[in-house]
C-alpha cells in the first residue's frame, strides 16, 4: 500500500479521478494501484511526483508499506 501517497493526496484534496486523468487510466486502476494490487510504473510515479508532489522526494511519495 502507498500510505504516504494516500496521505499526501488527502492533504491536497486529490482524488483517484485526478490521478486517473493525469495518467490516462480508469479510476479503478488507480484504486488497485493504491491498494497494492498492482504497481505504478516508474514513468507514472515520476509524472505524479513532478506534477503533484515536487516538494517531496519520489522515494517518500511512493514508499510501499509492508503488508500486515
Amino acid at each position: 500500500m502507498y500510505d504516504n501517497l494516500k496521505v499526501l493526496m488527502s492533504r491536497k484534496n486529490i482524488t483517484n479521478e485526478v490521478l486517473a486523468r493525469l495518467l490516462g487510466v480508469h479510476r479503478d486502476t488507480i484504486a488497485n494501484k493504491l491498494a497494492g494490487e498492482s504497481e505504478f510504473t516508474y514513468g507514472q510515479a515520476e509524472l505524479i511526483h513532478e506534477t503533484l508532489f515536487p516538494e517531496y522526494s519520489i522515494r517518500y511519495v511512493f514508499h510501499r508499506a509492508e503488508a500486515a
